[in-house]
């Protein structure tokens, strides 16, 4: 017999909230989304502010939560930005048939999912979560403090699934449109392979190696030998994975953006299935697709219809996989990175929740696109390196 329905805190209205909240109420559990600020989607929602305090450092600053500019399109196509029953819609704009979607299109479609399956009325806005931790030393049963107005307010779940994103705490990023007034941009990447080049897509766009050094007058020395004179510098390093109100007692921690230990990407094991993280796995080539699926293994999982291994597999598959990418010299801030791989995750995942695996159009569009983004030297250029 099946488990009774559960009451469940998505933390985060985003795509990775949105899809986990919809996974949650087809199966029948209580969910209750919380989102800091006034509007759905996340990431996806543009705003024009600035924060004070650009580099993060001041914890007091008021965040502003987005990472977007005003021309920002996609760098994956429409077909990939969908979700299994729920697709991206093919839209002529200006007579013109866009396969990268801007920013605006994106937060429409993720409004137009969340009223089509009833979850606008599942989000509690303007409610930041302060604090999630276990009552005493149970997993079952776990208090969510949240913040409203002034206000402070806790309540009790059965579950917490974190939706929250990892595009708000900058490691040091400030971005900027600048490859049309420039008179040069130069490129620094960290990838041991990079040599100088002038890139395709940009006449006066240069690729070099890792910044060996930074000079008081503004000269920039490379480490594969080039010296140029900056006139500004931009730090576009990224985001750091960043939960400030969850409280584990070290259970689960982030060191150098490895949240962990995580069994694919999803379950801390001594705390499963009661506390998940949906949304962590970044540079796939289906996002959304990743999305869905992990919502649905946690949403079967916590009805009883699917099973996780026990928790000293679970430990020892974590341990292989941070083995393998050790042995591979693949950075621990790329814990998370699935890349090429992602079919393998995803058939595994779908595998796991007793799901049909991902359609092969999708596979087969992935696969097409990520050979057209190495061919065309796009791969490191747009961050996926």
């Amino acid at each position: 017999m099946s488990p009774p329905p559960l009451k469940v805190a998505v933390i985060g209205a985003g795509v990775a909230g949105l899809a986990t909240a919809r996974a949650l109420k087809l199966e029948q559990h209580q969910v209750v989304i919380y989102e800091k600020s006034g509007h759905l989607g996340g990431t996806w929602v543009y705003d024009p502010r600035t924060e004070s305090d650009p580099l993060g450092f001041d914890p007091n600053r008021e965040i502003i939560h987005g990472s977007m500019y005003p021309s920002l399109q996609t760098n994956l196509p429409r077909q990939l930005m969908g979700f299994w029953d729920y697709p991206f819609s093919s839209k002529i704009r200006n007579g013109e048939f866009r396969t990268f979607p801007s920013h605006e299109e994106v937060l429409q479609f993720l409004i137009g999912f969340a009223e089509e399956f009833g979850l606008v009325d599942l989000i509690r806005f303007d409610n930041e979560v302060v604090r999630v931790e276990r009552v005493g030393l149970r997993n079952d049963e776990w208090v969510v403090g949240s913040r409203t107005q002034g206000r402070s307010s806790e309540e009790i779940f059965d579950a917490v699934v974190v939706c929250n994103g990892h595009n708000t705490q900058p490691r040091l990023a400030h971005l900027l449109e600048i490859s049309k007034v420039a008179k040069e941009i130069h490129l620094s990447s960290r990838a041991l392979d990079i040599k100088i080049s002038k890139l395709d897509y940009g006449h006066n766009i240069w690729q070099h190696s890792k910044i060996d050094c930074v000079h008081e007058n503004g000269e920039v020395a490379f480490q594969d030998g080039a010296f140029i004179h900056a006139d500004i510098i931009l730090y576009c390093t990224g985001f750091n994975y960043h939960f400030p109100f969850l409280k584990t007692d070290g259970i689960v921690s982030v060191d150098d953006n490895r949240v962990g230990p995580l069994y694919k990407h999803v379950f801390p094991p001594k705390l499963a299935p009661n506390l998940s993280f949906v949304g962590i796995t970044n540079r796939s080539f289906a996002v959304f697709v990743v999305i869905e699926l992990q919502a649905k293994w946690v949403a079967k999982v916590l009805s009883g219809k699917a099973n996780l291994p026990p928790e000293e597999e679970m430990v020892a598959e974590i341990e292989h996989y941070y083995q393998h990418l050790e042995e591979k010299g693949i950075p621990k801030h790329h814990t998370h990175s699935l890349g090429p791989q992602f079919h393998e995750y995803l058939d595994g995942i779908s595998n796991q929740a007793g799901l049909a695996e991902v359609d092969e159009e999708i596979k087969l569009i992935s696969k097409n696109y990520f050979s057209f983004v190495i061919e065309n030297g796009l791969w490191r250029a747009r961050g996926w390196g």
